[in-house]
């Protein structure tokens, strides 16, 4: 059964049309990804399902008694109060039951009667049983955990809510949302508040609810850990793909191949079909058969070719060559009043270097951005920059360093005065900005347009050293990608902060860790740093582990060098084991995709030949082995999915 049914959906601002006439169901073990790029509607659809906004047209019916739980992208109110409070009173039911208590109790007291006293008792009996049973479920323990794994001190927990930033208010949402347990979570861009460590708890417990969930995310490998099934707002409407990201760009390459060379068989039967018309059709002894191909002709069906949205597509220019020290941090502290981020810290960047910084929320990542940007000073130590080194800085809230009254063109323009108006238009061309768009206001744009116009100043001034501050947050997923690959091939050196891990694990080749007022420096990329994390917090802090497992540690005790080294081989055994088998499936799986369809695309260069039709007996066996190796290919691609979910458990279990 369904847990919800959305039927005939229909929204449009003006003349601009959104989805129309969209259905689709979602069920109740359904983890759904819903995507597509800015502005085409993915929000939208997600507080209509929320039952924030009504559609043009079109009903959405859940499943009697079931309950959605919806975290928007931006928050608009928190309860008032103490923070454990606040999350407690989110669950629904609690405040009823209590009153229900209270009348009960006061009814009791007033009662003379024996019989209605003993009723009254039973009722009063039940009700804290179900009382019970509730704080069992939605209690001040289970909230404490949650909010201890989203990263609240337990000094925090008794804070007011109102002294809380944009970031921690969200991140008490998101509390009360996952202890309220709903049939179905709604996330929208759900962890752009969220740093490392909270992200992996997170992802952790999101994956353990195995409640139906729609989420948006332009974090690509979060996205394919947690979904099973792909919405995607597509130029000819909302269509609905198996699989998870991955598999749906697949699905969806193939959907469009296949259609281009069906309209391109179309095209080539018509012309047929025209020529014999245009030949035949004045002599007598051919004016039957000519009729008879101008009926086939009327009757030949339209196949219309999508059109593929315009997407991000940039490089970054060749740039200047710096000297092998890029930039130099030498005894530098920092305080804001009696909160000390830095105490002597002491650090290089090197000439090619991709490094992330990571740490927990209030560290100082940002602040070590701006102290190397210039945008802070050091209040002792300091910070140089290397020979021949031209710095760019995207900052985490670029909206801040654009001229809201200024055109987009005119922003881009007064970087490059000395160049001509076209060379500005060709670089915010990459970026979508083409025609008349470049003459709107940047106040008016929203912010996946105002990042946009950020990254488009990058360009027309190179720099060999990037500074960025959380550059995917306003970006959609394909812009995200355009950005990671554009980065890939990047000349110069990076130093940037980032939550999203598809971008830190493909660029970064060394992490800076800020905690404790110091920053350590660890070779590799994410996953090497979070992996050598891991094995620290198993041996030093237990309450950590206790935290993300539910279960107290087994032995607190440091470990030795000998142990700890034992410890990671006998992972890797574990991991060798368990996920080997399955890799040798997965590649065996992959080997007879690519056998089935190189020899499918043989055979539709075959079926595209029209004088193969003139002989059915030749066409028959050619069509029912392409229609078997279509069923074929489709029944391997469900388990390439199955075992790369299989896959991925391993590894996360290990």
């Amino acid at each position: 059964m369904s847990l919800v049914m959305a039927k005939e959906l229909s929204v449009a601002f003006g003349s601009r049309v959104l989805f129309d006439d969209a259905s689709f169901t979602i069920g109740p073990k359904d983890r759904i990804g819903l995507v597509g790029p800015n502005g085409s509607g993915k929000s939208t659809l997600m507080r209509i399902l929320a039952g924030v906004q009504t559609p043009d047209e079109g009903t959405v019916q859940y499943q009697r008694r079931a309950r959605a739980g919806y975290l928007p992208q931006e928050l608009q109110e928190l309860p008032q109060g103490m923070v454990i409070d606040a999350v407690m009173a989110s669950v629904p039911g609690r405040t009823s039951l209590e009153a229900r208590l209270s009348d009960l109790q006061r009814a009791l007291e007033e009662s003379t009667d024996e019989t209605e006293q003993l009723e009254l008792a039973q009722e009063l009996a039940d009700l804290h049983t179900e009382l019970e049973h509730f704080d069992d479920r939605y209690g001040r323990h289970r909230a404490e955990r949650i909010l201890r794994g989203l990263g609240f001190p337990a000094e925090w927990l008794n804070r007011d809510t109102s002294t809380l930033s944009g970031g921690w208010r969200m991140r008490a949402a998101l509390a009360g949302l996952l202890l309220q347990d709903p049939d179905l979570l709604l996330l929208d861009e759900p962890t752009n508040h969220l740093d490392l460590p909270t992200l992996t708890w997170f992802d952790g417990f999101l994956r353990r609810t195995g409640k139906a969930l729609v989420l948006i995310s332009h974090d690509r490998a979060f996205l394919n850990r947690q979904v099973n099934r792909i919405l995607a707002l597509e130029v000819e409407g909302l269509r609905a793909y198996p699989g998870d990201f991955e598999a749906y760009k697949s699905q969806r390459a193939l959907e469009l191949e296949q259609l281009r060379a069906q309209a391109a068989r179309v095209e080539a039967r018509r012309a047929e079909l025209q020529a014999f018309i245009d030949r035949f059709r004045a002599k007598a002894t051919k004016a039957r058969q000519a009729q008879s191909r101008m009926k086939m002709l009327e009757r030949l069906e339209e196949v219309v070719v999508v059109k593929d949205r315009d997407t991000v597509r940039f490089r970054f220019p060749p740039v200047p060559t710096p000297g092998r020290e890029v930039v130099s941090i030498t005894g530098v502290r920092k305080a804001y009043g009696a909160t000390r981020l830095y105490d002597d810290v002491n650090l290089s960047l090197r000439r090619g270097q991709r490094v992330a910084v990571v740490g927990v929320n209030g560290a100082g990542k940002t602040t070590l951005l701006k102290l190397v940007a210039g945008e802070l000073a050091p209040d002792a130590g300091r910070i140089e920059l290397g020979h021949n080194v031209v710095m760019g800085y995207y900052a985490q809230h670029h909206a801040d360093t654009l001229d809201r009254n200024a055109t987009i063109l005119e922003e881009i323009q007064a970087l490059v005065p000395d160049r001509p108006q076209s060379f500005a238009r060709g670089v915010l061309g990459t970026f979508l900005f083409s025609g008349d768009d470049v003459d709107k206001r940047i106040g008016v744009l929203s912010g996946g347009e105002r990042a946009r116009v950020a990254l488009a100043k990058l360009l027309v001034r190179p720099a060999n050293l990037l500074l960025m501050d959380e550059p995917t947050n306003h970006l959609d997923l394909d812009s995200s990608e355009a950005l990671i690959e554009a980065l890939r091939h990047y000349e110069g050196t990076l130093l940037f902060v980032s939550h999203n891990r598809s971008f830190l694990n493909q660029l970064a080749t060394d992490v800076w860790e800020v905690r404790d007022r110091r920053v350590t420096p660890f070779p590799g990329n994410l996953d090497d740093y979070l992996y050598k994390l891991s094995l620290e917090q198993a041996s030093r802090d237990p309450e950590v582990a206790e935290a993300e497992s539910g279960q107290p540690p087994v032995d607190a005790r440091p470990l030795s060098d000998k142990e700890r080294r034992r410890i990671e081989a006998e992972a890797r055994q574990r991991l060798s084991r368990i996920a080997g088998p399955i890799k040798k499936e997965i590649a065996r799986i992959e080997a007879r995709i690519a056998e089935l369809e190189r020899a499918t695309k043989e055979r539709e260069a075959q079926l595209a030949d029209p004088a193969l039709y003139d002989d059915f007996a030749r066409a028959r066996p050619i069509l029912d082995a392409h229609q078997a190796d279509k069923a074929e290919l489709e029944a391997l691609y469900a388990q390439w999915e199955d075992a790369q979910t299989r896959l991925q458990q391993a590894e996360s279990a290990v």
